[in-house]
C-alpha cells in the first residue's frame, strides 16, 4: 500500500486556498493514512494552522510574473526531500507544475493547461465542463473518469477557544455582551467593492443598534478602515499584514459582512454567519461552498451584470451602488437576532 505523502499545489488567493480544503477532505477519505501537505505563500500560510487534515505547509514566495528558475530549483530540492508520491497541481499554468516535475514526484495530476505534456503525467481534460472553481479543483482529487459525489465535502476551519480568548485579551477586545459585526470591505478589483461610504453608513446604523464593528483586511484596506472608522466610536480597525488577525476576528464575530472576497470564504468555513455582497460576479460561480446567511445583490439589474470584470467598464458601478446600507443592515439584524424560545409542550 502506498503510504507516501501527497502535495497539493493550490491557487494562492485566500478564497481559492480555502476551497482547496474540499480537496484535502476528499484525499483523506480515500487515503486516511497518507499525509497531505500544501504548498503555500507566507501570506496565506496562517490558514493552514486552522485546516484539519493538513500535515504542514511548504512555504515559498515565488514571483507571479516570471519563471524564477533558480528559486524553482531550490523549491524542487525541498519537495524531493519530502518524498511525495503525488502532487495535485490546481493552477493551469506551466510554471506551477515545474517544481513538482523537477522534484521527480512520480504522479503529477492536473489539467492540460498551458500544454503541460510531460510536466503533468496524470493529465486531465474537460476543464471547461467544470464552470466552478471548486468543481475543477475537487475533480483532480478523484480517480480519472470518476463521477463527482452528489455534494462536495465542505471546507472547514477550526479555531481553538483558548487561542481565541488569548487573542481577544491581547488586543483588548473584551466581551461586554454586545454583538460583533466584522466588515471585510476589500476585494480584488474595485468593481467588487461595495462603496466605502455605504460601509460607513452601515457601521453607523449597526452601532446605533448596539453592535461593535471590527474592520478586517490587509494593509491595502487600511484607508478603507480609516474612512469607515470616522463613522463612530464603536469601530475597531483590525487590518494589517497578518491574515491570522482576520481569521480570529471572523471566528469571534457574531456575523460578518463581506464583498465577494477571500474573507467571505474564511467566515463561511469557520461557521460564522456571513452576508456576501455580490455586484459584478455571480454567486453561483464564486460564493463559498459553505452555506452563508445571505447573498445580497442589486434587486433590479443592471442588465450588464454579471460581467466578472475587476473594473466597471461602463463607469456607473450600479450593481453595487443600488444595494442600500439599510438593506444590508436588515440582513445583519436578522442574523444576530436571538432565536425565540420554543414553547414547551
Amino acid at each position: 500500500m502506498d503510504e507516501s505523502p501527497i502535495l497539493i499545489v493550490p491557487y494562492m488567493w485566500i478564497g481559492d486556498f480555502v476551497r482547496c480544503h474540499t480537496v484535502v477532505k476528499l484525499l483523506k477519505q480515500q487515503f486516511p493514512t497518507r499525509a497531505v501537505d500544501m504548498l503555500t505563500t507566507s501570506m496565506v500560510a496562517p490558514l493552514l494552522d486552522y485546516m484539519p487534515g493538513v500535515r504542514k505547509g511548504i512555504v515559498v514566495d515565488l514571483p507571479r510574473t516570471r519563471l524564477a528558475l533558480v528559486r524553482q530549483r531550490a523549491l524542487s530540492r525541498r519537495l524531493r526531500a519530502e518524498k511525495y508520491g503525488q502532487a495535485l497541481v490546481m493552477p493551469r499554468t506551466w510554471k506551477s507544475a515545474l517544481a513538482p516535475w523537477l522534484a521527480g514526484i512520480p504522479r503529477r495530476t492536473g489539467f492540460a493547461g498551458e500544454a503541460r505534456f510531460g510536466l503533468i503525467n496524470d493529465l486531465r481534460f474537460g476543464e471547461r465542463r467544470h464552470p466552478r472553481m471548486v468543481d475543477r479543483c475537487a475533480s483532480l482529487a478523484l480517480p480519472k473518469n470518476t463521477d463527482p459525489p452528489p455534494e462536495w465535502p465542505l471546507p472547514e476551519l477550526k479555531v481553538s477557544p483558548p487561542e481565541l480568548a488569548n487573542w481577544r485579551r491581547r488586543l483588548g477586545l473584551t466581551h461586554d455582551g454586545r454583538p460583533v459585526v466584522a466588515f471585510a470591505p476589500g476585494a480584488v478589483g474595485p468593481s467588487k467593492r461595495w462603496p466605502t461610504a455605504y460601509y460607513a453608513e452601515l457601521a453607523q446604523r449597526l452601532a446605533a443598534d448596539g453592535s461593535w464593528i471590527w474592520i478586517i483586511g490587509g494593509p491595502g484596506e487600511k484607508p478603507l478602515a480609516e474612512e469607515i472608522g470616522r463613522a463612530g466610536r464603536d469601530i475597531r480597525d483590525l487590518t494589517g499584514t497578518d491574515l491570522r488577525n482576520a481569521i480570529l476576528a471572523l471566528a469571534a464575530a457574531n456575523t460578518a459582512v463581506s464583498n465577494d472576497s477571500g474573507l467571505l470564504h474564511v467566515a463561511a468555513a469557520l461557521g460564522t454567519p456571513a452576508i456576501g455582497i455580490f455586484g459584478p460576479t455571480s454567486p453561483w460561480h464564486w460564493a463559498p461552498l459553505n452555506p452563508i446567511a445571505a447573498v445580497i445583490e442589486a434587486a433590479n439589474g443592471p442588465p450588464c451584470r454579471p460581467c466578472h470584470e475587476p473594473v466597471c467598464r461602463l463607469g456607473h458601478h450600479l450593481c453595487m451602488r443600488e444595494i442600500s446600507a439599510e438593506r444590508v443592515a436588515t440582513a445583519v439584524r436578522r442574523t444576530i437576532a436571538p432565536v425565540p424560545a420554543q414553547p414547551s409542550v
